[in-house]
């Protein structure tokens, strides 16, 4: 039974999954489109749109310490200030008017090498 197990282990231990969860967010963030294995986009498309969300809710607050506390929420999962900024002040806000969904992934063929599904994982465009 997988009652309440989150996230995918992709034969990794934690520390390296953790890694390859924020390389790849921050290559998607930073490019927009990232192309890699279908296991490894599942494993963090929930993830980032968690941070587009989150980028959201700063970005059409009121209240300046709320937008400062979700800048701070977005580099924390990112680790990256850079790539944060451009989250918060160029990608959220273009999806102010979409409830969610942020991301797409479209099937680009098997890897040479070992067969693997391979995908192009990108940011929906309006």
């Amino acid at each position: 039974m997988r009652h309440r197990v989150a996230g995918l282990r992709l034969n990794r231990s934690s520390s390296h999954r953790l890694a390859l969860r924020r390389n790849l967010m921050k290559a998607l963030f930073l490019h927009e489109r990232v192309r890699t294995t279908k296991a490894k986009a599942r494993a963090i498309r929930g993830e980032a749109e968690r941070v587009i969300t989150i980028a959201k809710r700063g970005a059409s607050a009121q209240d300046p310490a709320r937008g400062v506390y979700a800048r701070r929420e977005v580099i924390r999962r990112l680790g990256d200030k850079d790539v944060a900024a451009k989250v918060c002040d160029d990608i959220a806000p273009r999806f102010t008017e979409r409830p969610g969904g942020y991301t797409r992934m479209l099937k680009t063929g098997q890897r040479s090498g070992d067969s693997a599904e391979m995908v192009l994982l990108e940011l929906v465009e309006e």
